[in-house]
């Protein structure tokens, strides 16, 4: 019934009941969890994952994580597409590039860097033909300057939080948009006043877990150094659902076949994948 189009399940964070996650995640009704890789090393994890429970990947490397990427990532990227994609084995469990991006949020980042790291992926998407899963916290104006100048299949702008205005061109240019735990907060008036008013085939569910907990999984800073945990999960995907579907004013039914539709003509490679 729900496809949660963005979860690190090879977070850390799960190391511990991984397969626990997973099965909660079904029996809550996710059918299928799209993995997207953050650097080289972790490209073989989220396909291993996929493979093993039956859900989908991306490959990429996050802004986050290109100040320890090496110079030949980006070649070994292009080269784990290749073989992916090579017609008499091809891997049909990837259904993207990502989670790439710029993330201007982080004082120490070194910009150019990322900059040149995400003009490079961009290229790749566009030679593979590829939708592209993107990260643009703080930076959307730049991610946005840089999709008009390298064109590519479009994709989803994850945990998205611009403006009715950068929402509008990133839809142009054939993005949907990714709405989560984030949303679920009363005061995130921005964000749940975009949920109200994007266009219906613009929108796209995700988790982002571990990350980006909705609020009754929210712990203050002051209480995880209690020990509370904060760990989100797909499994709490169809209660996030619920939120956007009160915004908008829809059934849960008619969120679940909306948001169905959008992820996969955001990611069509999981269109031709059976329900994990």
């Amino acid at each position: 019934m729900w496809t949660d189009s963005h979860c690190h399940l090879d977070a850390p964070e799960f190391d511990a009941d991984r397969d626990a996650v997973v099965a909660r995640a079904k029996a809550a009704g996710v059918t299928q969890i799209v993995l997207p890789a953050v650097e080289r090393s972790n490209f073989g994890t989220v396909r291993q994952l996929a493979d093993r429970h039956a859900l989908s990947y991306a490959l990429g490397i996050h802004p986050l994580f290109v100040d320890r990427a090496a110079e030949t990532d980006v070649p070994a990227l292009r080269d784990a597409l290749r073989i992916a994609l090579d017609p008499p084995h091809r891997d049909a469990r990837l259904v993207g590039i990502g989670e790439i991006g710029l993330d201007h949020f982080v004082r120490a980042a070194d910009l150019a860097r990322q900059e040149r790291f995400f003009v490079a992926q961009l290229e790749l998407a566009r030679e593979f033909d590829l939708p592209v899963i993107l990260h643009s916290r703080r930076s959307v104006d730049t991610v946005l300057k840089h999709l008009r100048a390298i064109r590519v299949r479009g994709g989803i702008a994850h945990a998205f939080n611009g403006s009715a205005q950068q929402a509008a061109v990133f839809i142009e240019l054939g993005f949907k948009l990714g709405f989560g735990g984030a949303m679920t907060f009363d005061r995130a008036l921005q964000i749940r006043r975009l949920a109200q008013t994007v266009p219906a085939d613009a929108i796209v569910l995700e988790t982002d877990a571990p990350d980006i907990p909705p609020h009754w999984l929210y712990r203050t800073a002051a209480e995880r150094a209690q020990g509370a945990a904060s760990r989100n999960e797909p499994a709490e995907l169809p209660r996030i659902a619920q939120t956007l579907a009160a915004l908008r004013g829809w059934s849960l039914s008619e969120l679940a076949e909306r948001s169905a539709a959008n992820v996969q003509a955001a990611l069509p490679g999981l269109a031709a994948l059976e329900p994990a």
